[in-house]
């Protein structure tokens, strides 16, 4: 009889196990191929993402080229179509498009290009150059207060342009009669450790000038501040940066 029941048990346990092999067995297969098309598909996005980027920075340099040939036109549409794409050129294209206006002397179109590029980009050392060429761009047409609302943030020592955004508070503070004012932003900026030379000349020849009371100068100074942070290319090293270190702008990763 003993032996009856445990030949009826282990067929019971023989049972159970093949109805769970039955169950288990197509929900792991199911969890593999689950588990291999997550990947399949990260990599095939990662793939997409790397296929765009190549075609997006093919297309920045083919309007470079075009602006380089003098073609501006051309070139303006190219940055355009680009920017409109979004993606990790679109704050450089937005950029280049303000770098046209500015040369056709279309300030305010400029600065409202430059403004896009800032708000298009995560990174501080785009967006702040960005910002910073757009007060530029602005500085001989909007109020004092417009102008020092754009600069400020950008002036607080952790920000990466802080140095120049001092100095253009400096410039268009000076410009609208805050001579005082002007001197004290221009000697703090000749007297701090992180000043690159190039900027420490300026202001100090600038207090000069004011302490003269001659402004004869002055002209050419601001002009050599308005171009002290040109953008670097993408690829290529940049000029002198406010820190005194090299800083070489790259296109953002995709998002």
């Amino acid at each position: 009889m003993v032996d009856v029941f445990s030949e009826v048990d282990e067929q019971l346990r023989a049972e159970r196990l093949r109805s769970f092999m039955q169950l288990a067995v197509p929900a792991f297969i199911a969890a593999l191929v689950l588990s291999v098309l997550a990947v399949a598909g990260v990599q095939g996005w990662q793939m997409y993402q790397a296929s765009q980027s190549a075609k997006a920075a093919q297309a920045y340099q083919a309007a470079l080229d075009a602006e380089t040939r003098g073609e501006d036109a051309k070139a303006f549409q190219q940055f355009d179509d680009l920017a409109k794409h979004g993606g990790p050129y679109q704050a450089l294209a937005l950029m280049q498009q303000g770098g046209i206006r500015m040369d056709q002397n279309k300030a305010a179109d400029a600065a409202a290009l430059f403004d896009k590029a800032a708000s298009a980009s995560k990174s501080p050392l785009i967006s702040d150059i960005a910002a910073l060429k757009s007060a530029y761009a602005a500085m001989d047409s909007a109020p004092l207060a417009q102008i020092e609302a754009k600069l400020t943030p950008l002036a607080v020592p952790a920000r990466p342009y802080h140095v120049q955004a001092r100095e253009a508070l400096a410039l268009v503070r000076l410009a609208n009669g805050q001579a005082a004012k002007a001197k004290s932003d221009l000697v703090a900026i000749a007297n701090a450790l992180d000043t690159p030379d190039s900027a420490r000349q300026r202001a100090q020849a600038i207090v000069a000038l004011i302490d003269s009371g001659t402004g004869a100068g002055l002209k050419k100074l601001t002009e050599d501040a308005k171009t002290a942070a040109p953008l670097p290319l993408p690829g290529q090293a940049g000029p002198q940066p406010p820190q005194g270190a090299p800083i070489q702008v790259q296109p953002e990763a995709a998002q």
